[in-house]
């Protein structure tokens, strides 16, 4: 069987490795960075709903 990972004698598994681990240790801080910048959006989404809670309870009082 061939080597098919470059030319013989220049393959360095542990250079595969360790680009695989800096990789696997880069994912977790992604996901965190996406879950931090979610929270924002929900209490955005939080004060606009109580906003307009507020805004129809005046007017149904307003109305009354």
């Amino acid at each position: 069987m061939a080597n098919t990972q470059g030319p013989q004698g220049n393959y360095d598994p542990a250079g595969s490795t360790q680009m695989f681990r800096a990789f696997v240790d880069e994912a977790p801080q992604a996901q965190q960075q996406q879950a931090a910048s979610s929270g924002p959006r929900i209490g955005l989404i939080v004060g606009i709903v109580v906003a307009v809670a507020v805004v129809a309870a005046v007017a149904w009082l307003a109305l009354k």
